[in-house]
């Protein structure tokens, strides 16, 4: 990857956090779009997997420090989600949309699922009720806007070939 997608990629993921920090509180859904997922799952395909576990432990530990009583759950399940992405880039990322819609999908849920548990918060019914509930109608919307996301980085990162 050159130096422009590089640099591209990190302005991309500055914007994903911003609307992350601004946007998603101001709209306040019980199951709303992760902005954040998103980020990382665009930057765990595109590195080799230890770069993309550095990437979801750093974005992760930056998330936790906003809940510091569940510090380290955020870290844990994304950097478990950007390494599993990183590993499966081949047989998931690709061209076609609707495969990446499924991808941003299963990302989402697995992100959602270990912070969860690890956080050791939710109990009986109501941790049923977040984990089959509102995760996946979260995972939904998140998709959602990655395919809108993901549409609009394509034509930057397609590969030219000239000859």
């Amino acid at each position: 990857m050159n130096l422009s997608r590089r640099l591209l990629l990190a302005v991309m993921l500055a914007l994903l956090v911003t609307l992350h920090f601004t946007l998603r509180p101001l709209l306040d859904w019980r199951a709303g779009v992760d902005f954040i997922v998103i980020g990382v799952l665009l930057i765990a395909v595109r590195v080799r997997p230890g770069a993309a576990a550095i990437t979801g432990l750093l974005v992760g530990t930056a998330i936790d420090s906003m809940t510091p009583e569940a510090l380290g759950a955020g870290a844990l399940a994304m950097t478990l989600v950007a390494y599993l992405a990183s590993r499966l880039k081949a047989a998931f990322f690709t061209d076609e949309l609707g495969l990446n819609a499924i991808f941003v999908f299963l990302g989402k849920v697995a992100y959602d699922w270990v912070a969860i548990v690890a956080e050791g918060r939710l109990s009986g019914m109501s941790l049923v009720w977040q984990l089959l509930a509102w995760t996946p109608l979260s995972a939904l919307a998140t998709a959602a806007v990655g395919l809108l996301v993901m549409g609009a980085v394509r034509p930057a990162f397609s590969q030219r070939r000239f000859g």
